[in-house]
């Protein structure tokens, strides 16, 4: 804007404008994986930005490596000083689920298949949750090389490490994840069945069907950040995760709605009450039968899904 208040179109203020916001989405779905929250994220990519559009770019000759190696330490810088708190939460702590199109897709041709499913993997609760596990050094390389295929050498750029370091990480992390992380069922419409059989038999109060649906040594987690009623240690067992469940379910109140969704690229299910998020329910399911039940009620995490639709029959967008 000029001194009169007319405004002045500035070509090179809208190019620096443009090349960010071409690879917001990719460095919002490496920032939400290192840290499992979509406010966290957003800060450390606003930050970023602000870094971009005040600093020294005369050297920059990769725009997408420069932006990532900024986010990346951002997001590290930001693990370590939110890991203190998450030791003192109340109760176990899950990632925030995201509705499955909220990060975008970044600028380029469309990932084919195998590709689309490993950028989802890498944003499941389940992963996620193994990943907490990690130093944020070793998050840090995990993310940027499983789930965006970055080179070796641009991953110790962005952490100041040598390559061969950075490679040892990639190898214990991803050993680390390979042993933990979960073999579920990723076929969306039995993951829709087996859930639709979830809901009746705990709403329906039949032990005997949830019996059947769980594996034995199936596990509920729940996280609600000490501000509504959920689980303060993980329940193990089929027997006491369905008894837990069927006391849990009650008589639901009249306004209460289950709706489809798709969060963190896994059929789930959003209840409502009274028009507002109250919870997200998603299953774990191998084989047909249910061997994790994730239930997060923190309202401070579901603030994202108030206006989400229900999933329907439709293929889950893609999530980077």
């Amino acid at each position: 804007m000029s001194w009169d208040g007319t405004v002045v179109n500035d070509p090179a203020a809208d190019a620096l404008t443009d090349v960010f916001e071409e690879h917001r989405p990719l460095l919002t779905g490496v920032a939400y994986r290192m840290l499992g929250r979509i406010a966290d994220a957003e800060d450390v990519v606003q930050e970023a930005w602000l870094r971009w559009s005040a600093g020294d770019r005369s050297g920059v000759l990769e725009p997408r490596a420069f932006l990532v190696r900024i986010t990346t330490r951002l997001a590290v810088d930001r693990l370590r000083q939110i890991g203190a708190r998450r030791e003192s939460y109340p109760g176990p702590w899950l990632p925030e689920p995201v509705p499955t199109a909220a990060l975008g897709a970044p600028g380029g041709p469309v990932p084919d298949t195998t590709e689309r499913a490993v950028l989802t993997d890498t944003v499941s609760l389940a992963v996620l949750v193994v990943l907490e596990a990690l130093s944020p050094a070793e998050r840090a390389v995990f993310v940027l090389r499983e789930a965006f295929g970055f080179p070796y050498a641009e991953i110790a750029a962005a952490l100041d490490r040598s390559e061969a370091a950075v490679r040892q990480m990639a190898g214990r992390a991803r050993r680390h994840v390979e042993d933990r992380r979960p073999r579920y069922d990723v076929d969306p419409a039995r993951c829709r069945e087996v859930t639709e059989r979830f809901l009746a038999a705990a709403g329906g109060g039949d032990l005997g069907e949830l019996l059947v649906l769980l594996a034995p040594d199936a596990t509920l987690v729940g996280d609600s950040g000490g501000k509504s009623k959920a689980p303060l240690r993980v329940i193990e067992g089929a027997d006491k995760v369905g008894r837990f469940l069927i006391g849990a379910a009650g008589r639901p109140p009249v306004d209460m709605e289950f709706r489809p969704v798709v969060v963190n690229g896994v059929p789930s299910i959003l209840v409502l009450s009274a028009g507002m998020p109250d919870s997200v329910l998603q299953l774990g399911v191998v084989d047909d039968r249910i061997s994790c039940v994730y239930i997060l009620r923190n309202p401070d995490k579901l603030g994202a899904l108030k206006d989400l639709p229900p999933s329907g029959n439709r293929p889950a967008p893609l999530l980077v």
